[in-house]
């Protein structure tokens, strides 16, 4: 039971917020958020997980920054051009009518969490879908059972409850306790191989049909058709027991501290990553993201490391496609923000693998926007799309020839007062039982070199496969 705050409190709360919502007019959102004592919300959800249950985690070490989800009370999907603007809306609606008790923690009310597939409709061109995507749409963002998070100001857990008139407010109550009373608090289980069998990997494509892929984006640039297109390249690993997407998790946030690990699981598979680059981080009208784009690989050497560092930031070709980024992001957020303001030169941003430029962005918005109306209206950056981006979209159907699924798609957050964050799925793979679906892209410009991107998607893929192989 959650502490301070006993059985019997947190009962009286919800039967206190099921009793409101009972007079409202339909179906009513309950959201009741209390102190809980959890060292470890991400392990709990894991732990406490049912068969074919969706849930969701969320962290960022670095930060000290956890949230973990269980089952789902609502899910608002959409579908086509607008199912951002569809899908904050529904979210919007729900949280502002809500019935809310307790303290709030770091979120105000529900916290609805999921993601976005990275193109519009499940189909590109005339590629048929990936059957290893059926369980993601193309839009999804989860109203759960339960959610935990973590901060410095401590943790906190929230239960979400659907209330209103002719509804058993006492059969709700007492679920949702004895749903509390049963999470198990356990640490992430260590990665596990196959004790005989050695995994087998293969490329979908192989790598010299990427390169041909990456020469003939190269060719439509130079010929003026458009500026940059980013190209994919998937990996498949076979392994002899299914993958744990929990020992994978761990050991990604071992690995990679700095990065947003997230976990998105649909209870038939589970897609996880730790990706490097924020898409949009809103708290009130106040916005956060980075613009990321040009990479090189790290060494053991600190000496060598810096000089990679070096070599990159004066690379005329990575500089050239991280200004594309950030001038379209720049651009994107002036329409609707007070200021904007871009850091003048990019940063180095360490990962474990690889090292790629960074410019922060900040703005200030001019009217409020929900984290999810941002993250559609920033999504695709030219780091994981093109430009301009309806030209580089066609180019991108045509020669990478994959079905991305929510790889590089917005995977986030967002609470009841519209604050949130998502960041761009990167480093990312599909866990489906045995089977892993990894992936990388690069990004592509006028003077690319196809040997070079190939081997920038191996340095990408680096940061995933030794876990699963």
């Amino acid at each position: 039971m959650p502490a301070p705050v006993g059985r019997a409190n947190l009962q009286e709360l919800l039967l206190g917020a099921l009793s409101e919502a009972s007079g409202r007019r339909g179906p009513t959102v309950v959201s009741v958020t209390v102190p809980f004592e959890c060292e470890d919300p991400v392990a709990t959800v894991f732990a406490s997980r049912r068969a074919g249950e969706p849930f969701f985690c969320w962290e960022q070490p670095d930060r000290d920054l956890r949230l973990a989800t269980l089952g789902r009370i609502h899910e608002i999907g959409a579908s086509g051009e607008d199912r951002f603007e569809k899908v904050a809306a529904d979210c919007a609606h729900l949280s502002g009518e809500a019935v809310l008790r307790g303290e709030g923690g770091f979120t105000t009310g529900p916290v609805w969490a999921g993601g976005f597939a990275f193109h519009d409709e499940r189909t590109t061109g005339e590629r048929e879908p990936d059957p290893a995507w059926s369980s993601f749409e193309s839009a999804s963002m989860i109203l759960p059972e339960l959610a935990i998070q973590s901060s410095e100001a401590g943790a906190f857990l929230t239960v979400n409850l659907i209330g209103g008139p002719g509804r058993d407010q006492d059969g709700s109550a007492e679920t949702a306790l004895n749903r509390i009373a049963g999470l198990i608090q356990a640490e992430l289980p260590m990665l596990d191989p196959h004790p005989t069998v050695v995994p087998a990997i293969e490329s979908v494509r192989t790598p010299e049909e990427y390169e041909k892929s990456v020469a003939a984006a190269v060719e439509r640039i130079r010929a003026g058709e458009i500026e940059k297109v980013v190209l994919a390249r998937e990996v498949v690993v076979r392994a002899g027991s299914a993958h744990d997407p929990a020992a994978i998790f761990g050991a990604l946030r071992m690995g990679f501290p700095s990065c947003f690990n997230f976990c998105v699981g649909t209870g038939e598979a589970a897609f996880i990553g730790a990706s490097p680059e924020l898409l949009v981080r809103c708290s009130g009208r106040g916005v956060a993201t980075v613009g990321l784009a040009g990479s090189t690989r790290r060494s053991s050497d600190p000496a060598v490391d810096d000089h990679l560092a070096q070599q990159l930031l004066s690379s005329g070709k990575d500089r050239g496609e991280q200004a594309v980024v950030v001038r379209r992001i720049v651009r994107t957020l002036s329409k609707m923000s007070v200021w904007v303001e871009a850091a003048e030169e990019p940063e180095i941003i360490k990962v474990a693998n690889i090292q790629h430029l960074g410019t922060p962005v900040y703005a200030q918005l001019s009217q409020p926007r929900t984290a999810i109306e941002l993250a559609g209206l920033l999504h695709p950056t030219p780091a994981v799309g093109g430009e301009p981006w309806k030209k580089a979209s066609r180019v991108m159907a045509e020669v990478e020839q994959m079905d991305r699924g929510w790889y590089a798609g917005p995977v986030g957050w967002m609470d009841g007062s519209g604050d949130g964050e998502f960041c761009v799925a990167l480093r990312s793979a599909l866990i489906r039982d045995r089977e892993a679906h990894l992936f990388a892209g690069v990004g592509v410009v006028a003077d690319s070199d196809p040997a070079a991107e190939l081997a920038e998607t191996e340095i990408k893929l680096g940061a995933l496969l030794p876990l699963l192989s």
